[in-house]
């Protein structure tokens, strides 16, 4: 069963108010609340904590979201991914690489595709 996405969510693929583009199809799970968000705005506005980033040694934890097939990935597949999912091969934004520090703890030493 598809996890529920808490949020400002604006289609079954999980885009939200704040990140819509085509490839924005990633929901993370918040460690602090055991829910699905969009992104870490949507966790801002709608939770009553201050988010909790997993844990390095977390990375096998089910922890995101694709919001076209409904496959919840490892944080670990996700890192890995190349941006596509793993399961359906849907486009993942690569900038949201930029806001790994925010859900994630670092280093992320993972291999990445050269851009």
């Amino acid at each position: 069963m598809r996890p529920l996405v808490h949020g400002r969510v604006l289609d079954a693929a999980t885009r939200c108010v704040h990140y819509h583009g085509p490839a924005d199809v990633v929901a993370l799970r918040f460690p602090c609340c055991d829910r699905f968000y969009p992104c870490h705005r949507c966790h801002d506005e709608e939770a009553d904590h201050p988010p909790a980033r997993w844990p390095r040694g977390a990375r096998d934890a089910p922890a995101v979201l694709c919001g076209v097939c409904g496959t919840v990935l490892t944080i670990a597949a996700y890192l890995a991914a190349e941006f596509r999912c793993p399961a359906c091969g849907a486009a993942f934004n690569p900038g949201c690489r930029a806001h790994w520090p925010l859900y994630f703890e670092g280093p992320f030493d993972e291999p990445r595709p050269t851009v």
